[in-house]
């Protein structure tokens, strides 16, 4: 219905009442999200925030970034959760500065993500190098922002060959070989590392290990360095009686990066936890058996 104003303009109040309604909640959608994250100066982590509701963090392995989540960021946006992908300093798209590439440092950063985020009662989950990391931050802040965690090949709580711990499958020496070789031939590196990445040559397409290898050459040397050094001397055994949330462990038996029985090891170790055998994989159980991956995370995100 047209009225009059009192200025003797001409207005249509139901038009303009739904416009205000549509520009509302234009707003509400459309609003973007960061995609970086300050986490201190000059350092700017890259963030993959997609989806509504429940929050699931996904923490990526050595040396890829967040973008290797991306067949499982569709089916959790599609089964109704919020999803947040954060790269590591130093990896993918994230900032790369000289200083610590430790686990304490990687926990302090996705500590302080999560807190500009307003994150809460969030799944955290890590895969490899990310899954030691996933677990030492839920120790180290017990539990800041999360109520359930997951671990998919985790390189933890200890990745070399210890005198009182014989479960990891290298020794301090056969890492030290990696770290050098990130010097002289960084390329030659990836390859030795994506030869046991898969089950076997056929477990994932060409296109797949041709996208994983460009986003591997995303990192910094000196990332990767450190990252390396941080792996084989971190020991996380005195985090695991820390671990007083619901865990799922999820780990290939033909495993050549990570043992099946750290996996194990990590199951007696945290009360409660529940571990998931793959049978058709190796490292990238993620991406070669992605179908019951999903299916296993989901099932565990509506426990």
């Amino acid at each position: 219905m047209k009225l009059k104003s009192i200025f003797g303009a001409t207005v249509l109040l139901s038009a303009v009442f739904l416009n205000n309604i549509n520009a509302q909640n234009m707003a509400k959608f459309i609003k973007a999200r960061a995609e970086y994250i300050e986490v201190e100066p000059n350092v700017r982590l890259h963030v993959s925030d997609l989806g509504e509701g429940k929050p699931v963090v996904l923490i990526h392995g050595y040396p890829v970034s967040d973008a290797s989540w991306e067949y499982q960021y569709l089916p959790l946006i599609k089964a109704g959760y919020r999803v947040i992908g954060i790269t590591l300093r130093g990896f993918g798209q994230s900032d790369k500065p000289y200083g610590k590439y430790d686990y304490d440092q990687f926990a302090s950063d996705i500590k302080t993500v999560l807190d500009k985020l307003d994150i809460k009662d969030a799944t955290l989950g890590g895969h490899s190098m990310g899954g030691a990391i996933a677990l030492h931050y839920v120790a180290k802040y017990n539990s800041a922002h999360v109520s359930k965690l997951a671990l998919f090949a985790a390189a933890a709580p200890v990745h070399t060959k210890k005198p009182d711990y014989p479960y990891p499958l290298f020794t301090k020496e056969d890492i030290t070989k990696w770290i050098d070789l990130v010097s002289v031939d960084r390329p030659g590196l990836l390859n030795t590392i994506g030869e046991r990445f898969v089950l076997s040559a056929t477990s994932v397409s060409p296109g797949i290990g041709t996208w994983l290898g460009g986003i591997e050459m995303q990192s910094s040397a000196y990332a990767m360095e450190q990252a390396l050094i941080a792996l084989r001397d971190e020991d996380l055994r005195g985090d695991l009686p820390k671990i007083k949330i619901p865990t799922l462990i999820m780990q290939a038996k033909q495993d050549k990066i990570v043992a099946y029985a750290l996996a194990e090891q990590m199951n007696k170790a945290i009360k409660g936890s529940k571990l998931i055998p793959f049978e058709n994989s190796g490292h990238a159980l993620f991406l070669e058996e992605k179908d019951k991956f999903n299916e296993e995370l989901l099932k565990f995100l509506k426990q």
